[in-house]
């Protein structure tokens, strides 16, 4: 709760003084974003031709975070709203539309999904409507994202097309070496071990393209700790599987996944992350490839194989944008 009430007084500063200052950055492009991820991607394709600005402060919930209406005063500046969407952020997004001009756009990123494509599982279940969000965790989708960006914005500053462009090239890049580097690594895990038991269900898509099993996560969909029936079946689950480790998060702990690995004898990894960039601004590991790069060594290291391809990869380069803290 402590964490929680400061994250909310750090957004709050933000939305009161970064709106200042974007007014006066010489007609630059004020772009406002919700998540760290989408504000790390976008602010790589935004360059030097736009202020952007991440209205969740990293290590919140997003899916339930209520911004204070402070934020909405960097909303009714922005040009640009960009969302994820699919039910991630609502309480913002709903903020979005009742304080943005009339003519700024608020453009949801995961609609480069096809519905047809939306994945539903026991922390987001179809009967809800609510499709897992968690796009980014998969870098062919950040890849899309960031050409969604780069349309936007082209269309939004067609003076600025060629700079959007480039940009969204060098992010393509980054982006196809971090998904080599992972097939590369990963191989260095029996199929049959590339499983995660996670504390949030935030990495569905990405065991989709790159052929890992998702077993479950603890958070079920209404976000309570689960039932003593629940985590006695995914007990059986991990001694059934032979699961080597499940991973849990430093800034949302959970007992229950410390629990498991106590009862089964498995490794407890509490470092992974969904949305928390490593570092503080101006790292070069605070960026969305250093996010993604830190989650999968995390991952084949934990569960026993080695990860030198991603290791040796380059996180720096990225655009620094505002991050909430």
């Amino acid at each position: 709760m402590k964490r929680s009430a400061l994250a909310v007084l750090a957004v709050a500063a933000l939305a009161g003084c970064t709106t200042q200052g974007a007014a006066d950055d010489d007609g630059q492009l004020r772009v406002v974003t919700t998540v760290a991820p989408l504000t790390s991607i976008i602010a790589d394709v935004v360059g030097d031709r736009g202020r952007v600005t991440g209205l969740v402060p990293e290590g919140t919930n997003s899916h339930t975070f209520d911004p204070p209406p402070s934020a909405g005063e960097a909303l009714a500046e922005a040009d640009v709203i960009f969302v994820n969407g699919l039910k991630l952020e609502e309480p913002t997004k709903e903020l979005a539309e009742r304080t943005r001009r009339p003519d700024t756009e608020v453009v949801e990123l995961g609609s480069v999904l096809p519905e047809s494509d939306y994945l539903y599982d026991f922390s987001f279940p179809r009967e809800e409507g609510k499709p897992n969000p968690h796009l980014w965790t998969d870098p062919t989708f950040a890849v899309k994202y960031a050409e969604k960006t780069r349309d936007t914005l082209s269309d939004l500053d067609p003076d600025g097309a060629d700079t959007y462009r480039a940009n969204t090239e060098a992010f393509t890049r980054k982006a196809d070496s971090l998904a080599d580097a992972l097939r590369a690594d990963q191989e260095s895990l029996p199929r049959d071990q590339r499983e995660l038991l996670t504390y949030h269900d935030a990495y569905a898509y990405f065991a989709r393209t790159f052929g890992w099993t998702v077993i479950g996560a603890i958070q079920p969909k209404d976000f309570a700790e689960p039932t003593p029936r629940e985590v006695a079946a995914l007990i059986d689950q991990v001694r059934r599987e032979n699961v080597k480790a499940v991973f849990g998060s430093e800034v949302f702990p959970s007992k229950v996944l410390e629990q498991i690995g106590d009862a089964t004898g498995v490794r407890y990894v509490d470092v992974l992350r969904d949305d928390d960039l490593p570092g503080g601004p101006g790292d070069p590991e605070h960026s969305w490839l250093g996010l993604m790069r830190f989650d999968y060594v995390t991952m084949i290291e934990a569960l026993g194989g080695e990860a030198p391809r991603l290791r040796a990869l380059d996180t720096g380069g990225s655009v620094d944008a505002d991050y909430p803290q």
